[in-house]
Order: C-alpha cells, then sequence, then structure tokens
C-alpha cells in the first residue's frame, strides 16, 4: 500500500472582489471583508484530486495535514468528505502569519511524525501568496526528490512517473519513493463531495498536534513580518494638447514626447 500525504492549505476565497480587501498597516497583514469565506487552497485541491486518482488505481493510504492557528473543521473536513483517510490539523497560536520557511518547517515535522511514506503531494503555490515555497522547502527539509507543477501524475512499483507543465508543452520525469510533487492547476479540479459523504465526516476523528507534539521550539516559529505593507499610490497624468487640425494636434504631441524625452 502507498503512504500519500496531501499538505493543504486554508486562505481566504481568492474568488472574493479585490474591493473586499483592506490593509491594516499597523499589524502589516490584509484583511478580508465580512462575509469572504475560508476555503480551501485550489492549488491544493488539485493536489488531493491527484492523490484520489492514484487511489482509484492501486491500494493507498491518503493522510491530509493543514497547519495553522483556529482551522476551520468544516473547510478541512471536505478532504475526509472526498475520499482521505486521514487528518491531522496542526495548530497552535504561534502557526498564525507564518512565512513559506517556517510553514514548511511545520509540514516537514508533522511529515517525519507520520513516517513512513512513500509520496507527498501539494499545489504548485498557495493562492494567497503565489510564492511556490512551501512544496520545494519541504522536500528540502526531509532531504528528497521534489518534482513541480505537475499535470499528471502515475505511479508504478516504488517510482512516480510526473508529465511537469511549461510554457510551450511538458516533460516527463520520474523519481523513485519517497518524493514530493506539487500538483498544478492543469490536472483538474476536486471531485465534489456527495451528501453521505458529508454526514460521515462528523464521525471521524481529527488528529491535533501543536509546537510540543512536533518537537518544535517557539524559537524555531517565531513569526516574522514585513516591514511594510501598503497599497502603491498611482498618479495619471494627462495632458491635452491642442491643435485646430489633425495635422497640428500631431505635431504637438511629437514635440511634447521629445520634450519628456519619450521620442
Amino acid at each position: 500500500m502507498i503512504n500519500i500525504i496531501v499538505c493543504i492549505k486554508v486562505v481566504t476565497d481568492p474568488e472574493a472582489p479585490a474591493s473586499t480587501f483592506k490593509i491594516d498597516p499597523e499589524r502589516r497583514r490584509v484583511v478580508p471583508g465580512q462575509g469572504v469565506p475560508p476555503v480551501l487552497n485550489p492549488y491544493d485541491e488539485n493536489g488531493l484530486e491527484a492523490a484520489l486518482r492514484v487511489k482509484e488505481k492501486q491500494p493507498a493510504r491518503i493522510t491530509v495535514v493543514s497547519a495553522g492557528k483556529n482551522l476551520p473543521r468544516p473547510v478541512i473536513r471536505k478532504s475526509l468528505a472526498v475520499g482521505a483517510d486521514q487528518l491531522v490539523v496542526l495548530e497552535d497560536d504561534l502557526f498564525e502569519d507564518i512565512d513559506g520557511y517556517t510553514t514548511a518547517l511545520i509540514l516537514a515535522a508533522a511529515i517525519r511524525k507520520l513516517s513512513p511514506f512513500d509520496l507527498i503531494l501539494t499545489g504548485r503555490m498557495a493562492a494567497d501568496t503565489n510564492a511556490g515555497q512551501v512544496g520545494p522547502g519541504v522536500a528540502e527539509l526531509l532531504g528528497i526528490p521534489a518534482i513541480t507543477t505537475a499535470r499528471k501524475i502515475e505511479v508504478d512499483g516504488d517510482r512516480v512517473s510526473v508529465q511537469r507543465a511549461l510554457a510551450d508543452g511538458y516533460e516527463t520525469i520520474e523519481a523513485p519513493f519517497p518524493c514530493l510533487v506539487t500538483i498544478s492547476h492543469e490536472l483538474g479540479e476536486l471531485r465534489q463531495a456527495s451528501v453521505k459523504g458529508l454526514m460521515a465526516t462528523q464521525k471521524q476523528p481529527v488528529t491535533a498536534w501543536n509546537t510540543g507534539d512536533l518537537g518544535l521550539e517557539a524559537v524555531s516559529v517565531r513569526q516574522q513580518r514585513p516591514l511594510k505593507l501598503y497599497l502603491p499610490e498611482r498618479k495619471v497624468v494627462c495632458d491635452m494638447l491642442p491643435g485646430a487640425t489633425p495635422e497640428e494636434a500631431g505635431a504637438n504631441l511629437a514635440s511634447r514626447l521629445r520634450q519628456i524625452r519619450l521620442f
């Protein structure tokens, strides 16, 4: 049986209008507006769908891991409703507004605790940061191979074959277990959960670990914040150039462009 670990992040709905988000300059963070719900990171949903497709073809056990502070249970239980076997939440007051490296450190500690494992799947990036650092970071900390932006994944024995999405096509890469693969949106959306599956998840236990359970010290997961967070100021200056005829207006435009050194 293949042991698959899928890392999932809870994010603010990326489909929400930009106007609903505000910046808190004192706390240096983006604050979602009222009524904007938390959801599973869509790219991580692609990773969960990849795990489910592997499970459809051969025996596999899927463990979903998510880190944060006060994770919304109805949101993360969706992973169980679609077919995951185990849900592990990593919760601590220190896990709020953590950066990519710290997130990778926490996830790697949890994955070591869940060993043995064969395949780790993550999304290509998080929809709220678009950084794409956590997946490769976890692989580096665990000392295992990593393949990024997979659009298709197949398992053959103790190896994985991946079609890696490129700007002009794709390339096929193989790696032995254990390894980590980041899944791109080209693989396809996560299947819908059935009502029966959603009801069944209410009875399934959820494993919760904090910093002490993971053997991490507070200093290793200390929060790192940006020095400044603000909306850039955009100034638009419009000069109306006179001209009695199109030819005169064109000549005035050329003269103006030369004056400001754009022509």
